[in-house]
């Protein structure tokens, strides 16, 4: 039990100073004030990646996310979609703003553009940019590639896959990578196979890779969903993609 919580007290402050690696950085959407997270190696001409956080705004998940793509050469930038004085402090809270931002998707998709324009400003190269999401982050890298905004991939990890029934599916021209817990409860098959359908009408370049045995957070480790094979996998296959589009 000693040596155990030796070690929890050592794991804890090893995360604590890794986070004190990424740098804040405040920008604006008109009078909100948000507040975004970029890697130290900012300010180099370096291929850049998007990452959009789960629905309680910024986490130890995409923190270590952009601290491991610095680790491969990439400038990553943790987005703010919530804003300043409007982060969630608990599920109820968290489940409101992000149906929210999924209801009203061109607001989401503007603060994930307002995203994008800061990773550029930090650096990086505006032909080399991709986009990553966990959960409702997920989410909001497909709205990246409905959106057609400029960048080469957009990866959505155990991110929802539905979107309103009266938008079109129009042609998609970002490259889309899906990592899906095969048993996540949160997406509903007719979900699933609408979104195929999607994919599909849309002439995409969309792949979706099913992680056995996994609930809907697979890849977080605060989470009780926690796979740790298959997280790892996951990573190894974003890290593929990026590197397929943007090295």
């Amino acid at each position: 039990m000693k040596y155990f919580v030796l070690f929890f007290a050592f794991a804890m402050q090893f995360s604590f100073l890794a986070a004190q690696n990424l740098k804040p950085v405040s920008y604006q959407d008109g009078k909100q004030k948000l507040n975004g997270m970029v890697t130290e190696n900012a300010g180099q001409k370096l291929p850049g990646v998007l990452i959009l956080p789960a629905w309680k705004g910024i986490d130890n998940e995409s923190k270590q996310a952009a601290l491991d793509l610095e680790k491969e050469g990439y400038i990553a930038f943790i987005a703010d979609i919530y804003g300043e004085g409007n982060i969630p402090t608990d599920n109820q809270s968290a489940a409101k703003i992000a149906t929210q931002y999924k209801e009203d998707y061109k607001a989401y998709q503007h603060r994930i553009q307002l995203a994008l324009q800061e990773l550029i400003k930090q650096g990086a190269d505006p032909q080399k940019i991709a986009v990553i999401g966990y959960c409702f982050g997920g989410t909001g890298a497909l709205e990246v590639a409905r959106a057609n905004m400029p960048v080469q991939g957009a990866v959505s990890i155990h991110g929802g896959l539905a979107k309103s029934g009266n938008r079109p599916n129009e042609k998609i021209n970002v490259k889309v990578l899906v990592e899906h817990p095969a048993e996540d409860k949160s997406v509903s098959k007719e979900e699933f196979d609408n979104f195929i359908l999607e994919m599909n009408e849309s002439q995409a370049d969309w792949q979706i890779i099913q992680y056995a045995h996994c609930g809907h957070t697979f890849t977080n480790p605060e989470s009780n969903d926690y796979n740790e094979i298959m997280a790892k996998r996951a990573w190894n296959h974003t890290l593929l993609f990026l590197e397929e589009l943007l090295k």
